[in-house]
């Protein structure tokens, strides 16, 4: 099963790019989407377009329009959907959406999430902190159960150094805070879940999946690793290539983040 989670920054505006023509040419199986930004409607349109027309499709759009909205668009029958990630402060954000496959190594569940960009000192942060704390307890709920899953999307946090080109000049902005990065130790310390792109590449610095769209960012390759594909033990083990999908040029750029996409052997 290949699983590829983008940040489509917009799926009209990536469409319109290319960005649909690109994901369909990666042969993906699941496709979890994060900032849609866009109507049930628009979506379909856009998925249409890129040949994803007659997919399975989780949806959920933030109550303020043109913002977050993430998708689980699959290629097989979604078993289930639930669009809430257990704390009701964020019913309606469009920050989180679930679907279970089924697969012949068993039921997969698939989360597609757009956690919040923050900034330090500032309510905005703490909302981040109450979403992280929602997500922690439903790995928990999932590494309790042994359950053969993965969460997929925009962290909006770098891990590690080797996760961010200019990590000494960000010690204290928001996307790599000691404290949001000790959500992410405390999440990989017992194995129980794993960052799959980070296992499968080895050390870094990088592979980066976003760039500001200002200035060089991007040519010089001054980026940060926020996307993740965070896969339940279970699910990890079945991880057989991870990659990111950099764009070859700043001119062929459908987003400003990269895909990470992720084959899992589920046969």
């Amino acid at each position: 099963m290949r699983v590829i989670s983008a940040n489509v920054n917009g799926v009209r505006a990536a469409a319109r790019r290319g960005g649909m023509q690109w994901l369909a040419e990666q042969q993906p199986d699941v496709l979890c989407l994060q900032e849609v930004r866009a109507s049930d409607e628009q979506l379909a349109q856009a998925l249409e377009a890129g040949g994803f027309g007659d997919w399975h499709v989780a949806h959920t759009e933030a109550e303020a329009k043109g913002r977050a909205g993430v998708a689980v668009v699959s290629r097989d029958p979604l078993l289930r959907v639930a669009t809430s990630v257990g704390a009701r402060d964020f019913d309606g954000a469009g920050r989180w959406v679930e679907a279970d496959v089924a697969t012949p190594a068993g039921t997969v569940t698939l989360a597609s999430t757009y956690v919040h960009t923050g900034e330090a000192g500032t309510p905005r942060q703490e909302e981040k902190y109450r979403f992280l704390d929602a997500v922690t307890v439903r790995l928990t709920q999932w590494a309790a159960a042994g359950a053969l899953a993965v969460v997929t999307g925009d962290l909006n946090v770098a891990h590690r150094e080797d996760d961010l080109r200019n990590w000494k000049g960000n010690l204290t902005k928001s996307g790599f805070l000691a404290d949001e990065r000790a959500y992410l130790d405390r999440w990989f310390a017992d194995g129980d879940w794993v960052d799959v792109h980070r296992r499968l590449h080895g050390p870094g610095p990088g592979p980066y999946t976003w760039w500001s769209w200002r200035g060089k960012a991007f040519d010089n390759d001054a980026g940060w690793r926020i996307d993740y594909q965070v896969a339940s033990r279970a699910l990890a083990a079945r991880a057989t290539a991870a990659r990111a999908g950099r764009a070859a040029a700043y001119d062929q750029r459908w987003s400003d983040h990269a895909a990470v996409v992720v084959d899992y052997d589920l046969g």
